[in-house]
């Protein structure tokens, strides 16, 4: 029988997964003598009254992991390492049932549930002492000296989240808005846009309250944001101002969580690094003033490569990255 991991990456724009023999394993940084077999669903998670719903997530999690695992050649998914955007807020109910679920489902004998940010970490940085921001549909940031976390933000996109997707498309909607009313701080362009995209404003708001997915809805309209601030002295200054507020945010909670030191280093990831010049121009600024100490690098992966990575730390021992409430917890089929 062969055993396998499955790493799992869940967040606002959908669920992705990845499967591979324990074998795959290489060096820091690699996969060895085979890339794990991916596989994804463009819907969120859904989360409700008790958190995120760990019955919705089986649904879409099962049948990919079970495809993928037979194109791998898993007999059976022994490890299984599932970073989920809320956790540390949302995450009770999935912390009490998907372990056993898992278990039963797949056979899986050891779980670690980690935020998003915690496998954003480790795909951009790996094991090392520093900071990343995880800037997608939401967005937080998280820094260790590898004994401990830091967190900033994280708060979800009615509370803050601030400089994340969502973030930007709400303020650009809300320039949008006050164009329409005729009040200052409006933009046209971004009126026009809003428009094509939505149809008429007056209905935006009966639209997009009663969705559960307001979040990723409100973050589909970012990229507008970003066109209409794109093109210098011929771009809208109100769209890049908005995203130069971004910069700033996702400044201020790289600086918050990043440890003490001379070359510490700081990565960004996430797509809304996809935004382009717009925003990474001012984020690149910000970030020097913030940070002067710290050292800018690229991520080297995103946060599936982070959980294929937790993944294959478990399968040799304990994890490598702090293990703390709400950040990263580890239990076995025996328990805790």
């Amino acid at each position: 029988m062969t055993d396998g991991y499955l790493a799992v990456d869940s967040g606002g724009s959908g669920l992705r997964v990845a499967v591979g023999a324990f074998g795959d394993f290489g060096a820091f940084g690699t996969y060895g003598r085979g890339t794990p077999v991916r596989r994804g669903s463009r819907e969120p998670v859904r989360t409700g009254a008790r958190g995120i719903d760990p019955g919705h997530l089986m649904e879409q999690l099962a049948p990919l992991a079970r495809a993928s695992a037979a194109e791998a050649g898993v007999d059976r998914i022994a490890v299984a390492v599932v970073g989920a955007a809320g956790l540390a807020t949302l995450g009770d109910a999935l912390r009490a049932e998907l372990p056993g679920v898992l278990a039963r489902e797949l056979g899986t004998r050891t779980v670690a549930l980690a935020a998003d940010a915690v496998t954003a970490y480790a795909g951009a940085l790996g094991f090392r002492p520093g900071a990343v921001v995880a800037a997608g549909t939401g967005l937080i940031a998280v820094g260790t000296d590898l004994t401990g976390w830091r967190r900033a933000d994280g708060w979800g996109h009615l509370l803050g989240d601030c400089g994340g997707g969502a973030w930007i498309g709400r303020a650009g909607l809300e320039a949008a808005l006050r164009a329409h009313d005729g009040r200052s701080g409006g933009s046209a362009p971004l009126l026009a846009r809003a428009t094509e995209r939505f149809g008429p404003v007056t209905c935006l708001p009966g639209a997009l309250y009663p969705r559960t997915d307001r979040a990723a809805v409100l973050a589909s309209f970012a990229p507008d944001v970003a066109c209409c601030a794109d093109g210098g002295t011929g771009g809208d200054p109100v769209a890049a101002g908005i995203l130069r507020d971004a910069a700033r945010h996702i400044a201020d909670s790289a600086a918050a969580v990043c440890p003490d030191g001379d070359g510490v280093r700081v990565a960004v990831t996430g797509g809304l690094l996809k935004l382009g010049r717009a925003l990474t121009g001012p984020l690149e600024e910000e970030l020097a003033d913030r940070l002067p100490r710290a050292r800018r690098v690229p991520a080297e992966g995103d946060p599936l490569d982070g959980a294929v990575r937790i993944a294959a730390g478990l399968a040799t021992g304990p994890p490598a990255l702090p293990d703390a409430p709400g950040m990263l917890w580890v239990t076995t089929a025996g328990g805790g």
